[in-house]
């Protein structure tokens, strides 16, 4: 009953959704809206779980701001207005004539049109590596801060151990994202603008981490990590704070999607649909459901494998800046499943473990 109540909503959106996605391309888009659903879910299930653990801190106030407010914005913003405002940034296009361009692409799937141009799917492509260059090291700055932190409960302690101890050094995250940028910008461009676009593409994805994520400690009340099972929640300013940085960690996460549905289709309304309407709201739904089925708190491994899920897709992002280097969708899509799934058997036997001793 507990799921019919957290998914029910997400199930009647998905229906609609399809109805919407057939009216608008037949059965080909309902087949296309469909698959790019799945490949959301996919893709962002340790969105979910990175989601819960900072949502269960939020009052319920911002938790509904969470499921309304921010799922307009996911739908509407990350996936439909940014690609176009992308390609307005990167190529000149203004968002009106992106649009239609993305609505009437050239015939038989080509990248330009008969008199040369190119089409939006191409235009897109093109901006693919600022895209990933923001994301990931956006994404790499979450994984190495929380690989950082010293932390009572640890999982993979051959590795999380060390780092714990260097984390006392201060900055260490930083320092290793900028080598990581440096190395990256040097190693994977083949043109000197290519190089500049990508190393300040990066930096700003590095400066937007570290803004959004000392607005969070600013004012995040001091109690709160401190409570024992979130029972001090943030509202207000600190509330504030905390939905932005989830609406920020979301947008990073899109990232990757995004550009990846242009493998399956270039067709904005089937996007919107598929990864931002279907997708994003099982992904919300999944997160409720994390935070009220306690499931942080009694698979205490599962945030760990999150995050390491986190750390190599940053690495995939960032590799996928050089366009020789094919990356395949299934590699993206498996690799959190693939962390997540051995997080939480490490937790089942823990717990299993845990209960025989007493």
């Amino acid at each position: 009953m507990a799921a019919l109540r957290v998914f029910g909503f997400s199930l009647l959106v998905t229906a609609l959704a399809l109805v919407a996605g057939y009216a608008h391309g037949g059965l080909n888009a309902l087949f296309l809206l469909v698959a790019l659903a799945v490949l959301e879910v996919s893709l962002s299930f340790d969105n979910a779980i990175i989601n819960a653990a900072i949502l269960r801190r939020l009052s319920r106030f911002w938790r509904q701001m969470f499921l309304t407010i921010g799922i307009l914005i996911a739908v509407f913003g990350m996936r439909l207005a940014f690609p176009l405002l992308l390609v307005w940034a990167t190529a000149g296009v203004d968002p009106v004539r992106a649009f239609d361009l993305a609505l009437n692409p050239p015939p038989h799937g080509a990248l330009e049109f008969p008199d040369g141009s190119p089409s939006y799917e191409k235009l897109l492509v093109s901006a693919h590596p600022q895209i990933a260059a923001f994301g990931g090291i956006f994404l790499l700055m979450l994984f190495l801060d929380f690989l950082v932190q010293d932390r009572d409960i640890k999982w993979l302690k051959w590795i999380e151990i060390p780092f714990a101890r260097i984390g006392r050094l201060g900055q260490v995250s930083v320092a290793v994202a900028v080598v990581a940028l440096v190395l990256v910008g040097t190693t994977l461009t083949h043109s000197g603008q290519e190089r500049a676009t990508v190393l300040t593409a990066g930096l700003l994805g590095l400066v937007t981490y570290l803004v959004v994520n000392g607005l969070s400690r600013a004012f995040r009340p001091p109690d709160l990590e401190a409570a024992a099972g979130g029972t001090v929640v943030a509202a207000g300013k600190a509330g504030l704070t905390l939905f932005i940085y989830l609406e920020v960690l979301d947008a990073a996460f899109s990232f990757d999607g995004v550009t990846g549905a242009f493998a399956i289709t270039s067709d904005p309304i089937v996007i919107a649909l598929g990864l931002g309407v279907v997708g994003s709201m099982f992904v919300r739904s999944i997160t409720i459901y994390l935070v009220e089925q306690e499931a942080l708190d009694r698979y205490v491994y599962l945030e760990h494998g999150a995050h390491w899920a986190i750390g190599a897709l940053a690495v995939i992002m960032l590799l996928s800046i050089d366009p020789h280097l094919e990356i395949p969708e299934a590699l993206t899509a498996s690799v959190g499943v693939v962390f997540i799934g051995a997080a939480l058997t490490w937790s089942v036997l823990r717990n299993r473990r845990i209960a025989k001793t007493a």
